[in-house]
């Protein structure tokens, strides 16, 4: 395929994004590449309660919100545009989209490296048969793309 894990192509395709405080804390310190907002020209949504501190630069548009998914649905949607809508990271927040019926497919990259323990995709998990597995992908570096349906 030569694609090393697909990330590039996927990344065209997003137009906004959504995280937890935590992804978004671990973006900002692990992610930010000389102090730079790795999601700039593209709207990131952070779900908190706290104030955290905000990444700087031109392009970048972080907001962070205390509400509900549904709340804020239809905005992220529409300032996505034609492309996706990227849950980043924590199973909380892609719990809050699959309990509210709006999370209708869901992407997992498998990076081949042993982990010593793991982290629910989802939390809490979702129903049995809630996913239904719809294509793979396979990339020279050994990763492997699953993608799911989220039937409802």
């Amino acid at each position: 395929m030569g694609e090393g894990g697909g990330y590039e192509h996927f990344y065209e395709d997003v137009g906004a994004l959504i995280s937890g405080a935590t992804t978004y804390e671990f973006v900002l310190h692990h992610l930010a590449e000389d102090g730079k907002w790795p999601y700039e020209g593209k709207p990131y949504w952070v779900l908190s309660s706290r104030d955290l501190p905000m990444p700087e630069g031109e392009e970048v548009d972080v907001r962070i919100v205390n509400a509900e998914v549904a709340e804020l649905h239809d905005q992220m949607i529409t300032a996505a545009g034609a492309r996706n809508l990227w849950i980043v990271g924590g199973g909380n927040v892609a719990s809050q989209f699959a309990d509210e019926g709006l999370l209708d497919e869901v992407l997992v990259t498998v990076v081949p490296v042993v982990l010593g323990a793991g982290k629910p995709l989802f939390d809490p998990r979702l129903p049995g048969g809630a996913m239904q597995l719809i294509g793979t992908r396979a990339f020279d570096t050994g990763m492997v793309e699953l993608r799911y349906e989220i039937r409802r």
